[in-house]
């Protein structure tokens, strides 16, 4: 009895020792295909081809060793971007497929001009964009970003807009495109701006050229 249980052993033993080496032989021979096609869109040719440069520099053997983390790190590293997807087509194949942020003013920043887009990120400006409002002052790009997020929820145009101006007590002043300057409370709201643009409405607008709604319910005018 104890012989028997011996040679069923010895068989297993054996048996385990072939499946093993099929298994470890047909690992090693196993040929994952390199990455043949990286795929990006929604940037800008030049962009594009950085971004295609830098992620062949991760030098990644195959599709199965390539770090998606770092793919991501590099496309976050360019601030035009604002949204991304990433998708791995198995064998060979990355596809990248990028929305950019859209920008909503200028601002200077240590003598260069930026542009701030609505991902929160400043963006060197490379050409002029004189159709965006410009910024005087020093906000917090959250602050703006909330700011502009109140106008658009109001009857103000955005596009009305010709310059902000913001101050260190955190309050804001706009200045309108036919030269009218508005002189905004701390704790405005889309409110206040509709007040604002119904009082527009029904007054000749050239006849003033400031309007201050830094007191609450009141409206002063500069003619």
């Amino acid at each position: 009895m104890h012989q028997r249980k011996s040679k069923k052993i010895l068989i297993y033993f054996f048996l385990l020792i072939i499946v093993s080496s099929i298994s470890n032989n047909s690992i090693n021979n196993l040929n994952l295909s390199k990455i043949q096609n990286i795929k990006i869109s929604g940037l800008d040719p030049n962009d594009n081809q950085i971004l295609l440069n830098n992620i062949k520099n991760l030098n990644a053997e195959n599709i199965f060793s390539i770090n998606k983390k770092e793919i991501v790190k590099l496309i976050n590293s360019n601030s035009v971007v604002e949204r991304y997807e990433v998708f791995k087509k198995y064998p060979s194949t990355i596809n990248i497929n990028i929305q950019k942020t859209s920008f909503f003013a200028r601002i200077n920043d240590n003598g260069k001009i930026f542009l701030i887009g609505s991902n929160g990120k400043l963006t060197l400006a490379n050409k002029t964009f004189n159709e965006l409002p410009y910024i005087f002052g020093k906000p917090n790009l959250k602050e703006f970003l909330k700011f502009k997020k109140i106008i658009d929820n109001s009857k103000f145009s955005y596009n009305k807009i010709e310059n902000f101006y913001f101050f260190p007590s955190k309050r804001w002043d706009l200045k309108l495109k036919d030269n009218i300057l508005i002189k905004l409370p701390s704790n405005f709201t889309y409110e206040t701006l509709d007040h604002l643009y119904e009082f527009l409405k029904i007054n000749n607008i050239k006849s003033f050229t400031v309007l201050d709604a830094r007191i609450n319910n009141q409206i002063i005018i500069d003619e």
